[in-house]
């Protein structure tokens, strides 16, 4: 299999924490956007399966002859978290949190879907699905890009302060980066290299700013939970990379 081992360590590794600490604390800091599942006929349980599964895919994924089930789990996960972010969207049509809440899961999807792929035999399908992730990859990069625009302030907020010259200076510059990636992953113009880049950027995020935030306030649950998203996103980009062609 050729995908990128270390982006399947990153990917399967973070999913198996989300899911951790999704089963130890049920609070909506922890949960987020998908605590919409909370409100379905036996949500709680439906919850807890779908975090089991997604631990059970992480841990899957690290093994040749168990990825392709385990990605094939982690796309019909992923696939839920995504579908439950859509009632907060019907609710709060105007506020951009919901859709990059959607996009933030739609791009773990993507990454399952890139794991797929990469242990498809049949070429066609490979590419097809590559494809498929490539650009799935590319739009969610243009909601990061917006998200950082209309929440500019909380971005700059988050860079860490002893990091020169600024904090809007480097909520700027990622901005111009996502959407840079955005159009080179649309258009596959280096779009392998535009994915190791924005996976660089998002293991940077993760390593600055998210570690030290659950160092340094551990029983903040939202920390924990926005860390493993951070490095879930990574992985997924990570695979994706791999599987570009240019």
């Amino acid at each position: 299999m050729k995908t990128a081992w270390h982006g399947r360590i990153v990917f399967g590794a973070a999913a198996v924490l989300f899911g951790v600490i999704a089963l130890l604390w049920h609070d909506a800091e922890t949960w987020q956007t998908l605590r919409q599942i909370w409100s379905l006929p036996f949500g709680v349980v439906i919850g807890e399966c779908l975090m089991g599964a997604q631990i059970a895919g992480g841990i899957a994924m690290q093994h040749p002859r168990s990825a392709r089930m385990a990605a094939a789990i982690l796309c019909v996960v992923y696939v839920c978290f995504s579908l439950a972010c859509i009632p907060s969207i019907a609710r709060t049509p105007g506020v951009y949190a919901a859709y990059g809440s959607f996009f933030e899961q739609f791009c773990l999807l993507c990454g399952a879907v890139a794991l797929y792929a990469a242990t498809d035999t049949s070429a066609a399908a490979k590419a097809a699905l590559a494809r498929l992730a490539r650009l799935g990859l590319g739009v969610c990069a243009i909601s990061f890009t917006v998200s950082q625009v209309v929440y500019f302030g909380f971005t700059a907020e988050l860079v860490p302060k002893w990091i020169p010259p600024s904090q809007k200076f480097w909520a700027i510059l990622t901005t111009i980066a996502f959407a840079l990636a955005a159009v080179a992953l649309l258009l596959n113009l280096r779009a392998r290299l535009a994915a190791r880049l924005l996976t660089l950027m998002l293991l940077l995020f993760g390593v600055l700013v998210w570690i030290p935030r659950v160092i340094g306030h551990p029983e903040a649950h939202g920390n924990w939970s926005e860390c493993a998203l951070t490095f879930l996103i990574a992985g997924a980009a990570w695979i994706v990379a791999n599987l570009s062609s240019s």
